[in-house]
């Protein structure tokens, strides 16, 4: 999509599985599965879909995949494949990974920010895009250095401690407009404290201009009712009212969503039907 002064792309770093039982939570297995099946181990395909945006001498990567750094057990685990390096993936855009200018990280779980660095030749963790300078919500990065019990496999410090190391950390304190020019930042608490998602708010006389990454806050197309939440979010109640004020919002204004994980579908628009529920509008897929 061309929006404002931008070019966005998006970019599927891996392909992945969850257990769909926990993508879903309360939402019982015969109603999610319609919507995306699940394999014998009751697990679901997934992506790791990052967002490149390019303009203004910028190229900015939302999110970084989950990366190589990981164990051959846990590749196992969840089923990794990866669709290249990110070298690989960008060259078919024309840039490389020293040409990203900002790397923005809606939060530090591993399977977002797991690229942001890489292993060198001695095995140590260094900086994936080496003239970047990366951003984090400040309530992330802390929460990143001691986090809840039920959340603490997701924290790899390998995936982030080294860009404080090398001095190329960004921490950002609440939502932002205009850190960009013409890109905002809104900050969402429920999935993880200062999860921040990026919103391209396009020309106001334009509707249907803007471009929102979702990230966790709603993973897949599957996730657009208000009450199909992952088992993984730390405060269910809050998420729903900022999947409800985000929506509506999206609906009301004609936004394109950029989902993080959705196998299928890249983004879509959403509306409210008759009865006042948001659902669908039209999918983009992925191609």
């Amino acid at each position: 999509m061309r929006i404002g002064d931008y070019d966005c792309f998006d970019l599927v770093f891996e392909r992945f599985f969850l257990d769909g039982g926990a993508m879903f939570g309360i939402i019982p297995k015969p109603l999610w599965e319609r919507l995306i099946p699940a394999d014998e181990k009751n697990r679901i395909p997934m992506t790791t879909r990052c967002l490149l945006i390019s303009g203004n001498g910028k190229n900015i990567l939302v999110d970084a995949g989950i990366g190589d750094k990981l164990s051959g057990k846990l590749v196992k685990r969840y089923g990794i494949t990866r669709s290249g390096s990110p070298s690989e993936l960008l060259g078919g855009l024309g840039i490389d990974a020293t040409d990203i200018t900002d790397v923005v990280l809606t939060h530090l779980h591993f399977d977002h920010t797991g690229g942001a660095t890489r292993f060198d030749k001695d095995g140590n963790a260094v900086c994936a895009f080496p003239n970047a300078i990366y951003h984090v919500q400040k309530a992330q990065w802390e929460f990143a250095h001691s986090p809840c019990l039920r959340d603490e496999g997701s924290y790899l410090p390998e995936n982030f401690l080294p860009l404080e190391n090398a001095g190329v950390l960004n921490l950002i304190d609440g939502p932002v407009d205009g850190l960009f020019p013409g890109i905002d930042i809104l900050v969402s608490h429920g999935h993880t404290p200062g999860q921040q998602h990026v919103l391209l708010p396009g020309l106001e006389s334009v509707k249907g201009s803007a471009l929102f990454f979702a990230s966790d806050l709603v993973p897949t197309s599957a996730h657009i009712p208000l009450i199909w939440h992952m088992a993984y979010d730390n405060n269910p109640l809050d998420l729903i009212s900022e999947k409800k004020a985000v929506l509506s919002r999206a609906a009301a204004d004609d936004w394109v969503i950029c989902f993080g994980h959705d196998p299928d579908n890249a983004a879509a628009r959403v509306k409210s039907d008759d009865n006042g529920h948001i659902v669908i509008a039209e999918a983009i897929c992925h191609v």
